[in-house]
């Protein structure tokens, strides 16, 4: 018993550590959007068109709004996410995307980003095919090309493209959503306790 005991005492010291959680999420998640801001930007035209076509693309309405919002979604929650800025709020724009994402673009691909059966929660059948695919793949490259200097930056694999990812991040953002953006290296943290300091004068 006095075991347990100290050991939840020693485990309870580490919440002086607990911003370093939403910290983390934070860095990791910032460059993702960032990245995905970014390509939008640069090739804004054809994300229009991409959110607006219904044979290639998602169908939606008013392409270029939907495209605008996006962008501007990404890149700025990529910002605040870096800095801690209104980190809850951006969370929910920034889900909204994940579910656009996940539903318009990944649900047809089922759960995986890269067709592993190893790991197959749905569509197992599929991965297996691609899995089949991927060696058969590998087996001329080894072949016919330079297979060490291929595979140098890492093997090759069959892109399912499925809602792994995107799930991935809503969750991440979920969290973020209900912790904020943690204390000490937040805008937000800084800017409640100076409201807080305001209201006790």
């Amino acid at each position: 018993m006095q075991l347990l005991l100290a050991a939840q005492h020693l485990l309870d010291k580490t919440r002086a550590l607990d911003f370093l959680a939403p910290l983390a999420l934070r860095l990791y998640l910032a460059p993702v959007f960032w990245l995905a801001g970014m390509n939008k930007v640069n090739n804004f035209d054809n994300t229009v068109n991409w959110f607006g076509n219904l044979e290639w693309g998602l169908g939606l309405p008013f392409p270029w709004l939907m495209a605008f919002l996006a962008t501007a979604t990404e890149v700025i929650g990529a910002i605040t996410l870096l800095i801690g800025l209104a980190v809850r709020w951006l969370a929910i724009p920034l889900m909204v995307t994940m579910l656009v994402a996940a539903f318009a673009v990944h649900w047809e691909h089922g759960w995986q980003t890269i067709a592993d059966p190893m790991f197959c929660l749905f569509n197992c059948e599929d991965a297996q095919q691609a899995a089949k695919r991927a060696e058969q793949g590998r087996a001329i490259l080894k072949e016919h090309g330079n297979y060490d200097w291929l595979t140098e930056q890492g093997k090759f694999v069959i892109l399912n493209n499925g809602i792994q990812m995107a799930a991935t991040y809503f969750i991440m953002l979920l969290s973020l959503f209900f912790t904020g953006a943690g204390r000490y290296l937040s805008v937000d943290y800084w800017a409640a306790r100076g409201a807080a300091g305001r209201q006790a004068v």
